[in-house]
């Protein structure tokens, strides 16, 4: 675990003293989780690499002013400078409101309706979230990823609170439907059917 952390204290300081191979290997470490990120927020493929474009560009622009927190400390910044930017990105195409979504809809969502992410592989479930109308997706990306309440999203987003927790319950109805269909097919996979000139 130390070493881990020297490693990314070590890095910080390459990347502040202008090293341009620690902005390579900065790139490297971190590139594929910060486009999981992305991806999360955007079903533009287009759109993500202009995304993380601009956020690398924000990233070492601005790393002089970061201060090391401890370990993990860099990856989260850089994380919040991503989600900043596809959020910036959404509300510039004003996204949000290509679709009107009423106020109280799910908000009665019972409580089986909850995604069960579980044995269901990341990269699917990124997917799943992908396909979701955008103002579904981002609030569950910020509820559910970036821990924010629902007075935070709607401050974020102009929205009224109701409105994100709308918004989220039915995320959250869909994607526990996509997930039942998901693991159906699983299970259809593995039942081969039985010949009966051997049974």
């Amino acid at each position: 675990m130390a070493h881990t952390e020297t490693n990314e204290r070590e890095l910080l300081k390459q990347l502040q003293n202008g090293d341009r191979t620690a902005m390579k290997d900065f790139y490297d470490r971190y590139a594929g989780r910060l486009t999981t990120v992305c991806h999360r927020y955007t079903d533009d493929t287009d759109e993500t690499k202009d995304i993380l474009q601009e956020s690398f560009v924000k990233i070492f622009g601005a790393i002089n002013k970061f201060e090391y927190r401890g370990e993990g400390s860099l990856r989260a910044w850089a994380t919040r400078i991503v989600v900043n930017e596809c959020l910036k990105n959404i509300q510039h195409k004003r996204k949000l409101n290509e679709v009107s979504i009423e106020e109280n809809a799910g908000t009665d969502m019972a409580d089986d309706d909850e995604p069960d992410m579980t044995d269901v592989p990341m990269g699917a479930i990124i997917e799943m979230i992908r396909a979701l109308h955008v103002g579904y997706r981002t609030v569950f990306n910020l509820y559910v990823f970036e821990n924010k309440s629902h007075k935070e999203i709607a401050d974020i987003l102009k929205i009224s609170e109701n409105t994100s927790a709308s918004q989220l319950h039915r995320a959250k109805s869909i994607l526990a439907k996509q997930i039942t269909k998901y693991k159906q097919a699983k299970t259809n996979e593995y039942e081969q059917p039985v010949d009966r000139r051997f049974a």
